[in-house]
């Protein structure tokens, strides 16, 4: 779990947040081309639960809106 976090947190100047299947999360992205996916589970204003996804193949089939800094 450290070296996840470790790695993602090298990949964090390339993190955008977005809407994951129309919920709040984050793309990483580089050059264009999303490297993984945080969705984020909310309840009663507080984070719940984060889902990781680094997949290509699963990646590419995601509803995706990067949103404006």
């Amino acid at each position: 779990m450290a070296s996840q976090a470790l790695t993602f947190g090298q990949l964090s100047p390339f993190a955008r947040p977005a809407l994951v299947n129309g919920a709040a999360g984050v793309v990483v992205a580089a050059h264009g081309k999303p490297l993984s996916v945080m969705g984020f589970t909310v309840t009663d204003g507080r984070i719940a639960a984060i889902d990781v996804l680094s997949d290509p193949q699963r990646l590419r089939a995601l509803d995706l809106t990067v949103l404006d800094d």
